[in-house]
């Protein structure tokens, strides 16, 4: 039997309806309730009994249940004051959680969890995404694993392979191993969402794939590569660093990089390459 099998489907709209509330468009509500789904968000985090859990915008708990059963403790954070009251009801039976209300954007991930080697599970917004993998890429401590359900179009992005990376692409993979972990279909929403999900797992590298001293130049580096994405690597840098064709053009040279090319197709060893140069 399952760990998951006690626990009851989630009727969001029944929910929503006795504390006389509504999804909130601008806060991106979209409530997952599909149990299927669920499970396998769960799943994906591979929480042991003995993890800490970070979850991010609960809504109304039916996510927060299946890591409540699997983990040692969840710290949920919710923005919304009105999901708290139908929060309290619906995890009255876990007694392992823990709701703080807050927006994690403006929360610095030390003050609410400060277990080393912790997880992330949410349902997040669609319009946060960027900033909230970015925010907890870049906190201390760091997590071990993220697990999120987001658009299925920007988790496609985020795994993209060398030849089609993007700026969040990079952002990522310099931190983690990112893979898709499943499909969820708009339908497994109340209200649906006008595009599907997809379950992003990443897993936290130890240390970046760029030293910590190099960090700051390769984010200035691929910002400014991608300033211009239609052209190529030596006008868009030379636009977006301030500096002329001609030292662009011998940058992308020293690091034995066709100035031709374009920032898509570079790999994060290349920009390393560069970001060294740069440093010397």
């Amino acid at each position: 039997m399952s760990q998951f099998s006690s626990i009851p489907t989630l009727d969001a709209i029944a929910v929503l309806k006795r504390f006389h509330i509504r999804a909130d468009k601008s806060l991106g509500q979209n409530f997952l309730q599909d149990s299927s789904a669920l499970e396998k968000i769960a799943l994906a985090a591979e929480i042991q009994a003995d993890d800490c859990v970070l979850e991010i915008g609960p809504g109304l708990g039916s996510l927060t249940r299946y890591l409540a059963v699997s983990a040692k403790e969840v710290t949920a954070i919710e923005l919304d004051r009105d999901m708290l009251a139908p929060l309290k009801a619906v995890l009255t039976p876990y007694q392992n959680v823990r709701v703080i209300h807050g927006d994690i954007l403006k929360t610095s991930v030390s003050e609410v969890i400060n277990t080393p080697d912790y997880l992330v599970a949410a349902n997040i917004p669609y319009y946060i995404t960027s900033a909230v993998i970015r925010h907890l890429l870049e906190s201390n401590p760091k997590p071990r694993r993220i697990v999120l359900t987001i658009q299925k179009e920007v988790a496609e992005r985020i795994c993209a392979k060398a030849g089609d990376l993007s700026l969040l692409a990079l952002s990522v993979q310099v931190y983690g191993k990112p893979s898709l972990a499943a499909i969820i279909p708009a339908e497994a929403f109340h209200p649906a969402p006008k595009v599907d999900s997809a379950i992003l797992r990443i897993d936290i590298y130890k240390e970046p794939l760029i030293p910590n001293d190099l960090l700051k130049t390769f984010f200035d580096l691929i910002k400014a590569g991608f300033s211009q994405k239609r052209k190529t690597l030596r006008n868009s840098l030379s636009s977006g660093m301030h500096v002329s064709t001609k030292d662009s053009e011998a940058l992308l040279t020293s690091a034995n990089i066709d100035y031709m090319r374009r920032a898509e197709t570079l790999s994060i060893e290349e920009w390393k390459g560069m970001c060294e140069i740069l440093k010397k």
